[in-house]
């Protein structure tokens, strides 16, 4: 596969350089699909005979990409049986995977170097942008323009009428699909993954058709009076529960062309906020991932890829691996789809050239493998899902500002608090860190305020001082800002709500007694001591050492003090 030409992304060192990646617009995946990419997320997989025929992969794009590759340039293998990575091939090993045919090249990292060293390291190179090495797909088959009977027993897809059989729910969800989702479904066009079995179709994962983009909107910018952030804030919150009870809505932020728009073809970065769920009290602060794909036909979405970031060492109750799927599956998986479990707000930018869409893809491949492998360990107070894509944004140079910690002092005292209240070393641990990070790298709602608004800031100002080489491209190709508001797909779970925006809020959130919260209970998934390399530390300093030293000093001193009291008290009578 001809790669055309890529200017380095200049020196990643200190003071990003504002040069862009290309000196100029290039070739369009218009006409050049060039990267291309996939990845389905749900642990909840259809059995599927292990001498089953071979699958073309192309059936399993729902538009023929599957995120900005084409679904043409990989095969289809079980885990175990294709080349790839030790840690992955472990996770994935029952599991149906597509992997880049022979003549595709895959991304890889150089061992030894850091998480976004590596980033840099192929940034300076000029490595040309590769494919995944891996696709997790899961179902062999995808329909269109499907419907749904009324009740939920019955499909229709290309003139032929056939029962629906769903995918058996995991055991510890606990909710899923009942007679309100058919309902909903049941009004709509539809595409649906999943394999045909017995004269039946088992679905997997639905997708709304009219989920779209539509380039024929008028602009509708945010308030110039009000900061971008809060202003995009109020899109979120427009109602009491972010949306999650309304039909789909989009606004059309940004156009560079005011008369007609034709965006087909074109490729798109997307960022992306799930709210907050309904039933879930650690999970007020919803999700968030980046993302990458092109525009399809009538404005289709569906088979952009979302990177999605997730604990790789417990069992989800959803069923989720963390790894790159097309937003169909990542919000319309029966078990491990988001949309099932709260509303989501979009922000698609639509671009001239391919090039930025590149680098962000490629850069998540690295950030992927070293993730699979425990060089990069996921946590939810310091490296969760929005932590990890903040940082490979800002490595790529995309300025996205730091809002900075929330309080140092209130960490600080919220160790001694947090020890008596909940009796627990990891939730002082955890509180600590919460209160030390960086808002934007800690809560998703945070990031999907700052991210949108620098890209609102660069399509319509330009760069600034500080804006490194990804900000520069982004500020030549971008043609369109367009944000969807998407409900909360009916099931038998509790609708959620918008995300929480500040530390405050999510602890306003909690229960005051501990015994009251609502939540999950998974088991480990221990990484085995044999697949760890031996460039990965089994544990990393954490930033809450310090202050669980410091005051375990201070006790100490203080259980001290009051003994030489106790004792000269005593030897004083």
């Amino acid at each position: 596969m001809s790669h055309p030409p890529i200017r380095r992304l200049t020196d990643m060192r200190p003071g990003p350089s504002s040069q862009p990646l290309h000196p100029a617009r290039g070739r369009s995946l218009r006409s050049s699909r060039w990267l291309r990419c996939a990845t389905i997320v749900s642990a909840s997989a259809v059995v599927i005979a292990a001498d089953a025929a071979p699958v073309d992969v192309g059936a399993l794009s729902a538009g023929g990409d599957v995120g900005p590759w084409a679904a043409t340039d990989f095969t289809l293998a079980r885990g175990r049986d294709a080349h790839l990575p030790r840690s992955p091939a472990w996770y994935f090993a029952d599991e149906y995977i597509a992997v880049p045919r022979d003549g595709i090249v895959a991304t890889s990292i150089v061992p030894g170097t850091s998480v976004l060293g590596d980033i840099a390291r192929a940034l300076h190179d000029a490595t040309p942008p590769a494919a995944p090495p891996m696709v997790w797909v899961g179902a062999t088959e995808v329909l269109h323009d499907a419907r749904i009977s009324e009740d939920g027993s019955r499909i229709t897809a290309d003139g032929r009428a056939r029962p629906l059989a769903l995918v058996p729910k995991i055991p510890l969800n606990r909710s899923y699909f009942d007679a309100s989702s058919a309902r909903f479904a049941s009004t709509r066009a539809l595409t649906l993954r999943g394999e045909s079995r017995d004269g039946a179709f088992v679905m997997r994962s639905l997708w709304p058709q009219d989920f779209a983009l539509d380039a024929s909107l008028p602009v509708t910018p945010l308030d110039a009076a009000t900061p971008a952030a809060l202003a995009i804030r109020g899109l979120m919150r427009a109602t009491p529960d972010g949306g999650a009870r309304e039909p789909m809505a989009l606004r059309l932020l940004y156009s560079r062309d005011r008369a007609a728009r034709d965006w087909r073809g074109m490729p798109a970065v997307l960022v992306m906020v799930n709210g907050a769920q309904g039933d879930d009290d650690e999970a007020w602060g919803g999700h968030f991932a980046i993302g990458t794909g092109i525009v399809g036909e009538r404005g289709a979405i569906g088979d952009f890829i979302v990177d999605n970031f997730y604990s790789l060492d417990v069992e989800s109750e959803k069923g989720i691996l963390a790894a790159p799927t097309p937003l169909d599956r990542y919000l319309g998986d029966l078990n491990s789809g988001q949309g099932w479990y709260r509303p989501s707000f979009l922000a698609i930018v639509v671009l001239d050239d391919a090039h930025a869409a590149l680098a962000v893809q490629d850069a998540f491949n690295r950030m992927f493998l070293q993730f699979w492998r425990h060089r990069l360990v996921y946590r939810h107070a310091t490296m969760n899902c929005t932590g990890i894509s903040v940082d490979t944004l800002r490595a790529l140079g995309l300025p996205v500002p730091s809002r900075g910690a929330t309080s140092y002092g209130a960490a600080w005292l919220a160790v001694p608090y947090a020890l008596a209240k909940y009796r627990s070393l990891d939730e002082a641990r955890t509180i600590y860190e919460y209160l030390t990070e960086d808002v934007t790298r800690l809560l998703p709602a945070a990031a999907f305020e700052d991210t949108l608004a620098t890209l609102l800031r660069l399509a319509r100002d330009g760069t600034a001082p500080g804006d490194g080489a990804l900000a520069s491209t982004l500020a030549r190709d971008i043609a369109a800002i367009a944000v969807l508001r998407l409900p909360q797909w009916p099931s038998s779970r509790k609708f959620g709500s918008f995300p929480v925006v500040t530390p405050g809020e999510y602890f306003a959130k909690l229960p005051s007694d501990p015994a009251d919260m609502v939540t999950v209970e998974v088991p480990p998934r221990p990484f085995p001591a044999a697949l760890r390399d031996p460039d990965v530390a089994r544990d990393a300093a954490r930033r809450s050492d310090v202050a669980l030293a410091v005051w375990a000093g201070i006790v100490a001193i203080a259980l001290g003090y009051a003994l030489r009291l106790i004792r000269r008290r005593r030897a004083a009578a």
